[in-house]
């Protein structure tokens, strides 16, 4: 496997108007990994995937994909599957994917099995020749998924993949994913759904107002808020951890109270212990949705106000 990340993003910025949606973001996508996009609405995910598919082009700094700058020069190594979904309504589900795989450089005569394969795994066989109107709008996110892997691509970008899908089929789709990392492809995945990112990306970007706020792995992020969070039980509840010190706050969740502590926990179990008996004592690692907020709280940028269409061609 190639030591060149997948994409490489140096010092990028990208501005509409004068409401800059991307400001010298710096980053590296390992190869065959599952790398998260996180950020609130307007933090200049979409952009920067739109960056990195080269539908917009960066006002200042580099963008490298699959070990090439040119604009076009990776895109038949790339699928896509966009936050606006679109796909031919009045042609057929089997013959939009081969049309759609033929425009990546795969002939029918390739993409065919491929297809099938896919088909018959999303549960979709049977409308293979039904036309794209008949489907449902989780059948139809199914069908898109397809377009974007057939062609078996090196790269694939997923925006908001999960949106539309009830949980059983959001399960099919995360197990695909991940079967695509299986074989060696990298996955680019920008979503809302803190769970899914969680138990699927290997690296995590967090986002706000056009800059990256985190960028690592899971335990990376998770040591930005510290090891200082404890779920402690005890027959004395709240009034057990008056006074002691250590204590930075305290939220009383009934039986059990949680402890932000200042300094070792340990010293704050001994503490409690010469106190009474202690029942539960528990060290609470910061959950993805946690570290979220925890950055999330500034305000937007201005790139959620920009019509989509603007946004989509790069206009100001």
């Amino acid at each position: 496997m190639s030591d060149t990340p997948a994409v490489r993003l140096s010092d990028v910025s990208k501005s509409f108007g004068t409401h800059p949606a991307v400001k010298a973001l710096s980053l590296e996508v390992p190869r065959a990994t599952v790398y998260g996009f996180l950020g609130p609405n307007g933090s200049g995910k979409t952009t920067t995937l739109r960056l990195i598919l080269h539908i917009l082009l960066p006002d200042s700094g580099t963008v490298s994909v699959l070990g090439a700058s040119g604009t076009r020069a990776a895109n038949d190594r790339i699928g896509y599957l966009p936050e606006e979904r679109g796909l031919y309504k009045k042609m057929e589900v089997r013959r939009q994917l081969e049309y759609l795989s033929a425009l990546k450089g795969v002939p029918p005569a390739r993409s065919r099995p491929m297809i099938t394969a896919w088909l018959e795994r999303f549960g979709l066989a049977e409308w293979a020749d039904e036309k794209v109107e008949t489907l449902s709008k989780g059948m139809c996110q199914k069908v898109q998924f397809i377009a974007a892997v057939a062609c078996q691509p090196e790269l694939v970008v997923l925006d908001e993949p999960f949106s539309g899908l009830d949980p059983v089929n959001q399960e099919v789709l995360r197990d695909a994913i991940l079967e695509l990392k299986r074989r060696g492809t990298t996955v680019i995945l920008s979503t809302h759904d803190m769970t899914a990112a969680e138990e699927m990306c290997d690296f995590v970007c967090m986002m706000n107002r056009g800059g990256k706020v985190l960028d690592g792995t899971l335990d990376e992020l998770r040591r930005t808020r510290g090891d200082g969070t404890v779920r402690v039980e005890t027959a004395g509840g709240a009034a057990a951890l008056a006074g002691l010190p250590g204590v930075a706050s305290v939220r009383d969740l009934g039986r059990l109270q949680e402890v932000r502590v200042d300094g070792d926990p340990q010293e704050l179990l001994k503490a409690l212990l010469a106190r009474g008996a202690v029942t539960r004592f528990e060290t609470v690692r910061p959950t993805l949705k946690e570290i979220f907020l925890a950055h999330a709280a500034a305000p937007m940028t201005s790139e959620a106000a920009l019509p989509r269409d603007s946004a989509r061609a790069g206009a100001p």
